[in-house]
């Protein structure tokens, strides 16, 4: 188990996991900071300039997820990992990559209100200039943390007290993050997703709480199972729908590999439009989704990975045709 202590910079995480380690026996302390810490001395420094933050780097978000798996492979017990997350895809890829990895997660936020934080960060020289700054993201993001973790404010609490109490929400089993266990692929995938479309013609987008970026509905073809009977059982688990027909296909996508994942063949099909009465009867499973919204095909370049983006301007382009696509890599093969 991970017990992930966030909160902004000068919340006093660090602190209050060293303590943390004498309350939970056989618990270690990882921190994420000695991967930062290894990649400037290992990626190059025109790389490094590019990002202004490690957590921008992909490869520190893999080595994160990583090291710890190995950690508790090799000593077992609890990780207590004192890290500040605040942007919501990036928790998304962390703990949805342990989640693959049938390593379950607790939350926990450290608040000690804007005032305490203010003055802890105008003391801190490195981050004196940007106080302000570091405040405003921590406050941009409680919208979601507080829904996410469990918070406990340390307003007058000493490091120790701190401890204390994340010791017995963990054992009264608050901050648990059910999230959906989607093992990572060990081969090539086939994978079918479904566009459903309101009276406007808005696509329907869903939000894992299992990896980054906004997704449509579906998922991998099972073992013996028909791609779109794929996409017919997905609707039905994922947002409580019973299409009743078969989808149109769309797009064939082959997406290639690009370590470390293996690609595989990606189909879209077209589910028609949803009555506005049965839209308003979605139910999400809340380990898997946490929101859906229609949107337009612009609307959608905010919130799509590119990968997805393209795939779907296809489908659009295909749903207006009247023509399926075969794409290769994002690209209709001539």
């Amino acid at each position: 188990m991970i017990v992930w202590v966030n909160g902004a910079f000068g919340a006093g995480k660090t602190s209050a996991a060293r303590e943390l380690l004498d309350l939970l026996p056989g618990s270690t302390l990882y921190d994420p900071e000695v991967v930062g810490a290894g990649l400037g001395q290992l990626l190059p420094e025109k790389r490094l300039q590019e990002v202004s933050d490690l957590q921008d780097l992909q490869i520190w978000r893999r080595l994160v997820v990583d090291t710890a798996a190995a950690l508790l492979q090799e000593v077992g017990g609890v990780l207590i990992v004192p890290m500040t997350l605040l942007r919501q895809e990036y928790r998304d890829e962390l703990f949805g990559g342990l989640a693959s990895r049938g390593i379950a997660v607790r939350h926990v936020l450290l608040d000690p209100g804007e005032t305490i934080l203010l003055e802890r960060l105008a003391r801190r020289e490195e981050m004196a200039e940007d106080a302000a700054d570091h405040l405003t993201a921590y406050l941009d993001a409680l919208y979601w943390l507080s829904t996410d973790a469990y918070v406990i404010g340390t307003a007058g609490l000493t490091p120790r007290q701190t401890a204390e109490r994340i010791a017995e929400a963990l054992r009264q089993g608050v901050g648990r993050c059910d999230i959906v266990q989607t093992p990572e692929p060990a081969a090539e995938t086939v994978a079918s997703g479904v566009l459903l479309f309101d009276e406007q013609d808005r696509v329907l987008l869903v939000d894992p709480t299992y990896k980054p970026g906004w997704e449509f509905p579906g998922g991998v073809v099972e073992r013996g199972e028909a791609p779109a009977q794929a996409g017919l059982r997905e609707v039905a688990e994922e947002l409580g729908i019973e299409l009743a027909v078969v989808p149109r296909l769309l797009v064939v996508d082959w997406e290639p590999p690009a370590p470390p994942g293996f690609g595989g063949m990606r189909l879209l099909f077209d589910g028609g439009r949803i009555p506005a009465a049965d839209a308003d009867r979605l139910v999400l499973p809340g380990a898997e989704l946490r929101g859906w919204r229609f949107v337009t095909e612009d609307e959608a370049a905010g919130l799509l990975p590119p990968v997805r983006l393209n795939r779907l301007r296809w489908a659009l382009r295909a749903r207006e045709r009247g023509v399926p696509l075969n794409l290769e890599a994002g690209r209709p093969v001539e």
